[in-house]
């Protein structure tokens, strides 16, 4: 299950980042802001997940 999170949260950063980078290009804030929520997510998902390791090993 560990695994699965951590593919899920790389995801959400990828998918954050380019929405971001997508948003800056197109001028569209909205869309810039929604990227970085997204990235956020993902980066605060990972952190969970290698403090769940850190306490397994």
């Amino acid at each position: 299950m560990s695994g699965e999170q951590k593919a899920k949260a790389k995801m959400e950063q990828a998918k954050g980042k380019t929405k971001e980078a997508a948003g800056r290009a197109l001028g569209n804030e909205r869309m810039t802001a929604e990227g970085r929520a997204e990235k956020a997510k993902g980066d605060a998902r990972q952190a969970k997940e290698k403090t769940k390791d850190v306490f397994k090993g």
